[in-house]
Parts: structure tokens; sequence; C-alpha cells
């Protein structure tokens, strides 16, 4: 089997909550990680013992405890709750959510969309103002009943991270580029004034 196909067959195991527990930015580098032999499969607490056994099947290795210095398994769904009455609207959650289930703007007060809520935490350090918890809302979800919806959305706010990045690029360099343009053009007029000096 080629890497790329067994880094998306590795991909399609995680639970891609992006929660970053695993020692790495997303899922995804997660299962490049493991498909190239610099990671063991026993690094991901939302997959749990069952996504540990299923990366050991996919690849004939055999099945190792969860590494506790990633932390637990989770088998119980959490998602965040802000305290609306305490937030003060400064969109450090927003920026941290790797799945984009925290609406809200700048000053304005956040709340969490729970059916795009990965649980993944990534909203509670960032927090100024402690106002951010996790609730238990039953058992966790199966993988594959989750997982395709949270790369959807962590896919989406890539790509539209991307677009922003490379929007503000092209705005800074035709910024530039006008920057440039006088000093050039009064460069060739001051040339061209000593040429007709000079002739």
């Amino acid at each position: 089997m080629s890497l790329p196909a067994l880094i998306e067959q590795i991909d399609a195991l995680l639970p891609q909550t992006q929660c970053t527990r695993c020692g790495y930015p997303a899922c995804r580098p997660y299962a490049e990680a493991i498909a190239s032999g610099q990671a063991e499969i026993n690094q991901c607490p939302p997959g749990g013992e069952a996504g540990v056994q299923a990366l050991a099947s996919l690849l004939q290795r055999e099945a190792l405890p969860l590494n506790p210095v990633n932390g637990l398994a989770i088998t119980r769904r959490l998602l965040a709750r802000i305290d609306e009455a305490v937030c003060i609207g400064c969109t450090k959650c927003i920026q941290a959510c790797p799945t984009d289930a925290i609406l809200g703007a700048a000053n304005l007060m956040h709340t969490v969309i729970a059916e795009e809520c990965s649980g993944c935490e990534l909203c509670i350090p960032p927090c100024p103002v402690d106002c951010i918890s996790m609730v238990d809302v039953g058992e966790a979800l199966p993988v594959e009943q989750t997982a395709p919806q949270y790369r959807q959305r962590y896919e989406a706010r890539a790509a539209r991270l991307q677009r922003w990045e490379d929007e503000a690029r092209a705005e800074r360099e035709a910024r530039l580029r006008n920057l440039a343009d006088p000093v050039a053009r009064a460069l060739a007029a001051a040339q061209a004034k000593r040429q007709n000096q000079s002739s």
C-alpha cells in the first residue's frame, strides 16, 4: 500500500476532534506520523482503546495501552459551554476552535453551537475570564458518526483561514508595489532630467 493511501486509512480511523492531545496539531499530521513510523498508535485519548485497537488491526501491530502522557480515554461526550454573562467577547475562543463551533464577534457575547463542538477543550486555555466549562452530555457518540462532520468543519475552517491569509498577503504585496512605483517614477524622472542636462 502506498504511503498516501495508508495515511488516508489511518486518518479515517481517527476521531477528528483535532484536540492536539496526541502531540500533533491535528488528526491528519498524527496519521502521517503513524504512517511514517514517527508516532505510536496509542496517543489519541478521544479514540480510546477502541481507536488503538482499530489502528493496530489496520497496521497489523500489537495493540498498546493508551499512553497516559496523552490523557485518559474519553468515553463521555463533552461540550463547551460559555457563561454568556461573564463572556467579554474577546474572540480568543473563536480563534482556538478547530471546528468553528463558537459563534460571536469582537466585544459581543459568544455561544457554542452544540452540534458542531468536538469537545476538544482548546477554547478553554485562551479565555482570559475563565467563562468556558466542559459539560458532560452523555455517552460519547461513535467515531464513525461524528468524525466526518468534524473533519469537514476543520477542513472548511483551514481553507477559509488560508484564503484570508492569501488575500492579506496579496493586499500587502499590492501596497508595496504601489509604494515602490512613486519611487521608481521619481528615480526615472531624475535620471531623465540628468540625461537631458548632459545632452
